[in-house]
C-alpha cells in the first residue's frame, strides 16, 4: 500500500478528514521553504503538496505566481526541490508528499528519469496541471513502474461523459478544482460541493480532496464535511508573503508564523465531523 492510500486509510478509520498544506519549493529560499516542509507535520499536516516552480504557472493565481517568481529567484530547479524531499525523508518516512507542478520541467528531465528521481528522493505521488489524460502515457507507465500516484484535476466543468477519461489511471487521491478560474480567488460553497460530490462518488473510489480557494479553517471544516480532504494553498503563501522584508527575504517569524497557520487550519478541519455529527445529534 502506497503511503498516499495508507494515509488515507487510517484518516477513515479515525473518521476524520485530511489537511493538505501547500508550500511552493524555494519560497522564499531553499532553507526556509525546507524548514517548513519539516515542521509541517508536527503541526497537523496529512499530506503535503509542493509546488516546483515554473516560469508560466497558468492555473495560479497571482500569489501563488509571486511565489514561484521567489522560488525561481532563490534557484529553485527541479533536481533541488527533489533534494528537499530526499532531506525531509531523512526524518519523516510516513508523511506522504505530492509534487504540483507543470509538464515542461518534466518533459525537459526526462520522464522516465524524473519518475525514478522522484521515487527515490521520497515523492509519493505527482499532479501535472497541463497533462491532459490523452497524453498521459507519457508518465503513466514510468509513474507505475515506480509507485508513484497519479493524481488527476476534475474541475466543475468536467462532464459526465469525460469524467472517466479523466480518472482512467489515476490513483492516490482525485483534486477537485472547486472553482472555476485560478487559485486563490474566491471558494465553492458546502451547498455548491455537497451537490458535486455525489457526481464523483459513483465513478470513483478515490478519496477526493477539495482545492483552489480554501483559506480559512471553517472553509477547510466544510470541504472535509463533504469530502476527505481540504488542500491550503494561497493563504499560506500570502502569509508567507506578508512575513518577509521589505527586499523580500525570511524574517525571524517566517517559518513561525506559516506554521501556526498551518496548526489553525489543522484544528479546523479535525473538529469539523465532530460539529457535524453534533449538529445531527
Amino acid at each position: 500500500m502506497s503511503r498516499i492510500a495508507a494515509r488515507f486509510a487510517a484518516l477513515k478509520q479515525a473518521g476524520r478528514g485530511a489537511l493538505i498544506p501547500f508550500l511552493e519549493a524555494g519560497d522564499p529560499d531553499l532553507e526556509t521553504a525546507a524548514a517548513i516542509l519539516r515542521g509541517m507535520p508536527g503541526a497537523g499536516a496529512d499530506l503535503i503538496e509542493i509546488g516546483v516552480p515554473f516560469t508560466d504557472p497558468m492555473a495560479d493565481g497571482p500569489i501563488i505566481q509571486a511565489a514561484a517568481r521567489r522560488g525561481l529567484i532563490a534557484g529553485a530547479t527541479l533536481p533541488k526541490t527533489l533534494a528537499m524531499v530526499a532531506g525531509f525523508r531523512e526524518h519523516d518516512q510516513d508523511t506522504p508528499i505530492i509534487l504540483m507542478g507543470y509538464l515542461n520541467p518534466v518533459d525537459s528531465y526526462g520522464p522516465a528519469r524524473f519518475c525514478a528521481d522522484a521515487a527515490a528522493a521520497g515523492v509519493d505521488g505527482l499532479i501535472i496541471v497541463d497533462l491532459p489524460s490523452e497524453e498521459a502515457d507519457l508518465l503513466e507507465s514510468h509513474a507505475s513502474e515506480h509507485g508513484l500516484d497519479i493524481i488527476r484535476l476534475v474541475a466543475p466543468t468536467t462532464d459526465a461523459v469525460r469524467l472517466p477519461k479523466v480518472l482512467s489511471g489515476s490513483s492516490g487521491f482525485i483534486y477537485y478544482v472547486s472553482i472555476t478560474g485560478v487559485t486563490g480567488t474566491r471558494t465553492a460553497s458546502e451547498a455548491d460541493l455537497a451537490l458535486a460530490l455525489p457526481g464523483l462518488r459513483r465513478v470513483t473510489d478515490l478519496p477526493v480532496a477539495i482545492g483552489f480557494g480554501i483559506r480559512t479553517p471553517a472553509q477547510a471544516a466544510n470541504a472535509v464535511r463533504v469530502a476527505d480532504a481540504a488542500v491550503v494553498a494561497s493563504a499560506l503563501i500570502e502569509t508567507l508573503a506578508n512575513s518577509l522584508d521589505e527586499h523580500g527575504r525570511a524574517t525571524a517569524d517566517t517559518v513561525t508564523r506559516v506554521l501556526d497557520q498551518v496548526r489553525t487550519l489543522a484544528a479546523g478541519v479535525r473538529s469539523a465531523r465532530v460539529e457535524q455529527k453534533e449538529r445531527v445529534a
